[in-house]
């Protein structure tokens, strides 16, 4: 059976969430998964549990929700109910901010991709911060770890840029499991420039003198655009290796619209399975210049496109667009099971 087009996710709900516009469907989706009593619906598509550890922290499984889905934190019971290994929240900027004006969201199905010109919109760090707080706080707080995505707000200029994550991690960083630097965003003007040496050292130097005075030092990972040079990339190995990072995320949108037909191409940055090829590049090309670990991301639609993304050389992996189109039973089709 082939399960991309069969099963009541991809027979029955997704037609009925793609006749919505795709950034009204997502709020939709987001607002049934905290609907009260949703656990335990979302707990019979989970996995069976597939523990492993890495820079410190013990994942379920080896499969997390890719920052984006749940820009601000809104719905994480739910996907751990769902069985994700972790969740990365965010992006989350120092700033509340609208994001780019609509429509912004584009749907590509004959592709099985999505255009996105969001922009970082979200609530600001310090609405996300109280909001992970009183998660935190509950009786049965989450048991699998949570990543929080930061960015830089719209408006603060370039060379303020390292002042203006550190407002979002001092905030956010205690109440995270781990900390995903976003400069790879291809929706605010300018930010790629930050994965240039000497921006990227600066940044690099300001976020990790601020966790090494922590009394609980968090990883830090560093989330890379997928249309960089090798020189580009070699670059940024040996500057995550200088300031000791935990990891890169590999990788972000990208902005080669080529699989798409020119004249129904949209700006913005392009994800799902026309990126796989190039996201395993990368990978490929870090675990040869590397051993930091590896969050493989871009195109992973079922259990071979997971592997491929492991074996190239990504010790987890993280899933949106794939979630998207493939719906509940993803996760355990790629954990080599059959699910309801």
């Amino acid at each position: 059976m082939n399960r991309l087009t069969t099963g009541w996710y991809p027979g029955l709900v997704r037609p009925l969430l793609f006749r919505l516009h795709p950034e009204a469907a997502h709020h939709f989706s987001l607002g049934v998964l905290r609907m009260p009593g949703a656990g335990a619906f979302l707990r019979r598509f989970a996995p069976a549990p597939a523990p492993l550890e890495l820079f410190g922290l013990t994942f379920r499984n080896s499969i997390g929700l890719a920052a984006g889905f749940d820009k601000n934190g809104v719905a994480i019971p739910a996907w751990e109910a769902l069985g994700f290994g972790f969740v990365e929240i965010g992006t989350v900027t120092a700033r509340a901010q609208p994001g780019n004006p609509r429509p912004r969201i584009f749907r590509y199905p004959a592709q099985r991709a999505l255009v996105n010109r969001l922009g970082f919109n979200n609530d600001g760090a310090e609405v996300v911060a109280e909001r992970l707080r009183r998660l935190r706080a509950r009786s049965r707080p989450p048991s699998i770890p949570i990543g929080v995505n930061i960015g830089k707000s719209k408006v603060t200029p370039l060379a303020e840029a390292p002042n203006d994550y550190l407002f979002s991690f001092r905030l956010l960083q205690p109440l995270a499991d781990y900390i995903a630097l976003n400069v790879s965003s291809p929706n605010t003007p300018g930010l790629r420039s930050l994965q240039e040496d000497e921006a990227l050292r600066g940044l690099l130097r300001t976020i990790t003198n601020e966790n090494s005075r922590s009394l609980r030092p968090k990883p830090i990972l560093l989330k890379i655009a997928p249309d960089l040079s090798d020189s580009a990339l070699l670059g940024i190995v040996r500057a995550c290796e200088e300031f000791a990072l935990a990891g890169i995320i590999a990788t972000n949108t990208t902005l080669n619209h080529s699989s798409l037909a020119a004249e129904t191409a949209e700006e913005g940055g392009l994800s799902g399975a026309p990126l796989r090829v190039r996201s395993t590049e990368v990978i490929k090309f870090l675990r040869s210049r590397t051993g930091l670990p590896i969050i493989g991301v871009g195109g992973i639609f079922d259990a071979a496109s997971a592997r491929e993304k492991l074996t190239a050389g990504a010790q987890l992996v993280q899933v949106y667009t794939g979630y998207v189109y493939r719906g509940p039973h993803l996760l355990s089709d790629i954990l080599g099971e059959e699910s309801g």
